[in-house]
């Protein structure tokens, strides 16, 4: 294997600027962001870092350690790039009016790629606090997050939620972001003593810019529209017999954005009591919502959730990001559980074929 290259090997010079974001594990609220919904991630030890150097002319030069390739482009100009080098480019196209200049840049992650853990919200809430710094943006981090949010879908094409890079921007170790992607308020939830987390990839990458995202996130606004309300936010559970009427699969697809919604604040009620038994069973039915109503979640995905639900000291488990592929999240007891879900990966090889991994715990 190549050694990889520093910055100073690459652009003859040291980086004036460092900045990092984190990767996500969403604990439940999947696909309720869309519809101005309530949502429960956290942050990883997982994250993407950015080092950085200004120019004094309009080029940029970008290195990805994971993709071992360097693309280059003039600020202002179109041109054919990479998928990963047109986040780069969009990030400096959100600018605006805010002093940018071109710049060399290396691009090092830790956020596997179509997993489902927000790795574009890292680079790209990453690649904004670099400019941040470098160009002396005076920039809030909910600014910042928006910022990140509006490059994605306006100059990436892909129309994903505000939770990721609000998540990737505001998140800290050791607490769950609840957050209100309507009024944008947020708060954090401090994660109890004996709680565990695991995260395994199914070893199938997702690609939401295939429009399986864009389709779901289309239904529930036809469904809105034809509820009357401007989305499925302005409804509650008290509103299902209403949605039963709608047509197939719109009343699929709102009843997941509702009752999931209810378990987000049950959730963190859950969280608050340190009542991780319940926290689990909101868990097991967030995913079968996703499975049967909003038809998300793959047969190797179900699979592994199966094959870690009946593990020992393991409390709950479900599909996590915008699903067909990704990851899954676990909650257990955090004694053993690394080397519990690595008898999990090796059952799912056996059962289904696939190469998947043990992420977090490390």
């Amino acid at each position: 294997m190549a050694p990889i290259p520093t910055f100073r090997q690459l652009f003859g010079r040291a980086p004036e600027v460092v900045a990092e974001a984190r990767g996500r594990a969403n604990l439940i609220g999947e696909h309720t962001d869309h519809s101005g919904g309530f949502v429960l991630p956290l942050p990883l030890p997982l994250s993407t870092r950015v080092e950085l150097r200004p120019r004094a002319d309009r080029r940029v030069r970008v290195h990805s350690v994971q993709m071992a390739a360097t693309a280059r482009f003039v600020l202002g100009q179109a041109g054919k790039l990479e998928r990963w080098a047109r986040y780069v480019r969009a990030a400096t196209e959100v600018a605006g009016a805010r002093p940018i200049s071109g710049f060399d840049a290396r691009i090092d992650s830790s956020v596997p790629v179509g997993a489902g853990l927000a790795s574009s919200a890292a680079l790209l809430v990453a690649l904004l606090r670099a400019f941040r710094i470098a160009f002396r943006w005076r920039l809030s981090d909910v600014s910042l997050a928006l910022m990140a949010h509006r490059a994605e879908t306006d100059f990436v094409g892909v129309p994903v939620g505000v939770m990721d890079p609000l998540v990737a921007s505001l998140g800290r170790l050791g607490s769950a972001l609840f957050l209100d992607t309507t009024s944008l308020r947020t708060e954090q939830i401090l994660l109890p003593e004996a709680f565990g987390l695991a995260v395994l990839h199914s070893g199938i990458p997702h690609q939401l810019v295939q429009g399986h995202y864009r389709l779901r996130r289309q239904q529930c606004e036809a469904a809105a529209r034809a509820l009357g309300v401007a989305s499925l936010r302005a409804l509650s559970l008290e509103d299902l017999p209403r949605i039963e009427a709608l047509r197939p699969p719109l009343a699929r697809r709102a009843r997941h954005v509702l009752t999931e919604n209810a378990r987000v604040l049950e959730a963190v009620d859950a969280l608050r009591a340190g009542d991780l038994q319940g926290l689990g069973a909101l868990f097991d039915a967030s995913h079968r919502s996703l499975r049967h109503d909003f038809q998300v979640s793959l047969p190797p995905v179900n699979t592994l959730v199966a094959l870690a639900r009946k593990s020992p000291g393991v409390l709950g488990a479900r599909m996590t990001g915008a699903g067909f592929g990704g990851a899954i999240v676990v909650l257990g007891r955090p004694e053993g559980l690394r080397k519990t879900m690595e008898g999990v990966i090796a059952a799912y090889r056996r059962r289904v074929g696939r190469r998947g991994r043990v992420l977090l715990p490390e």
